[in-house]
């Protein structure tokens, strides 16, 4: 079903949370959890609903240093059900129906705890503090340059050695009428990687009876800092095999444009007649092998789409994916001035699932809304910087569809 008529009625009320965000973080995560319940006009999706969402806790898992980790059930009234964990917000597992009906997991996730720990591929994880890329680890604030701790070559990569996906955070699930949700929290210290500012972290993941998978992120700081969060799952609509017959569409004009080193060089590139315009859906395979230097320098996509001429609050498509075997849809909504395309070019196979799923090459893809990569280092991209007493606040969300 389209977000269409859900966005209607959510509109105003998502703009009153936002007004109050700086006054309570809670409340706007409760105003926007109920602005997305089904509204009698939408509601024919729920008229054959024979069970209420459900939200349920087990053990997962003990890390080395004996803290436990859990893993919340989420599932709607359609059967959709996901899987988090609190050992870095991890999405371990997403089923969803398939054209004929049939569930089946649409992500990669590993079997169990250890794996996750000695992951270096950041399977289902909330990244944080700063998504993508920063040039050398460096960055400039208010006259003081820090260094943080590089994990990419001479780069820093998605929060750093310890990152957002390496902490455990604190999670408490919840249901409503019309959804099930887990709320994950986490305090990152002054220093934490080398960042300015103790950072208070909330996200919040909503499974709605609309079946979409809404996630929330709020952050606030003792000191002026950077954030730049997002998700990392990586999809294969099929279950299994390649991901290059996917059908994608993504709604961008121009990427930024990357060095050898996978760093934007602060240009923006028109996508117009070149294997990167997916304005029109196209399979991801079918320009992956194009004579294309940027290409060559992301061994495949691995680049920052551009959706906004202008950061805003509004939330907006930014890409769609069909996969004909299955005929599973996946729509990614987002508030992000860009999202970053990634078509799984490092997955060697070295990772396996206990079902027999090998993670090869290209065998999964992600889609991470964000600010541009290196925005700290580029003046002409969209700030990151967040100081004390404001509130960042970012939202994206996943609709699951079969066509």
């Amino acid at each position: 079903m389209s977000l269409q008529c859900v966005f209607q009625g959510l509109k105003t009320t998502h703009q009153t949370a936002r007004s109050n965000t700086k006054k309570s973080r809670g409340l706007y995560a409760l105003l926007v959890t109920c602005g997305i319940a089904l509204t009698p006009a939408c509601a024919h999706q729920g008229d054959n609903m024979t069970t209420s969402p459900s939200a349920s806790m087990t053990a997962y898992g003990v890390l080395a240093d004996q803290t436990p980790v859990n893993q919340v059930t989420l599932t709607n009234s359609n059967g959709i059900s996901v899987d988090v964990i609190n050992y870095g917000g991890i999405i371990t597992r997403i089923e969803t129906p398939d054209a004929k009906g049939e569930m089946g997991n649409i992500v990669l996730g590993l079997d169990n705890l250890e794996a996750y720990t000695k992951a270096t591929t950041y399977y289902g994880a909330i990244i944080g503090r700063f998504g993508n890329r920063i040039a050398n680890g460096k960055f400039t604030l208010n006259g003081t340059e820090y260094q943080l701790a590089t994990n990419d070559g001479d780069n820093h990569l998605h929060g750093g050695v310890q990152g957002f996906d390496k902490k455990v955070w604190n999670m408490t699930p919840f249901t409503t009428q019309n959804s099930a949700g887990v709320t994950l929290s986490l305090v990152s210290p002054d220093g934490d990687q080398g960042y300015p500012g103790e950072v208070t972290t909330e996200v919040t993941y909503t499974l709605t009876n609309n079946n979409t998978l809404d996630m929330q992120f709020i952050a606030t700081t003792s000191k002026p800092t950077i954030i730049n969060m997002t998700q990392h799952s990586y999809f294969n609509l099929a279950g299994k095999g390649d991901i290059l017959d996917h059908q994608m569409q993504i709604n961008s004009k121009a990427i930024t444009p990357v060095d050898g080193g996978l760093i934007p060089t602060g240009e923006l590139m028109d996508v117009a007649g070149t294997p990167f315009d997916f304005r029109t859906a196209k399979a991801i395979g079918q320009d992956i092998k194009a004579s294309n230097e940027q290409l060559k320098l992301g061994k495949g996509y691995d680049h920052n789409f551009v959706l906004k001429d202008t950061p805003s609050n509004e939330l907006i498509e930014a890409a769609s994916v069909y996969e004909a075997n299955s005929g599973r849809t996946l729509t990614v909504y987002t508030e992000e001035p860009a999202v970053q395309f990634y078509s799984g070019n490092f997955l060697d196979g070295s990772t396996v699932q206990a079902s027999g799923l090998v993670h090869n090459f290209r065998s999964g893809f992600c889609l991470e809304p964000q600010h541009f990569p290196d925005a700290p280092n580029q003046p002409t991209f969209p700030s990151t910087t967040l100081l004390p007493g404001d509130v960042y606040s970012t939202r994206i969300v996943y609709e699951f569809g079969t066509k």
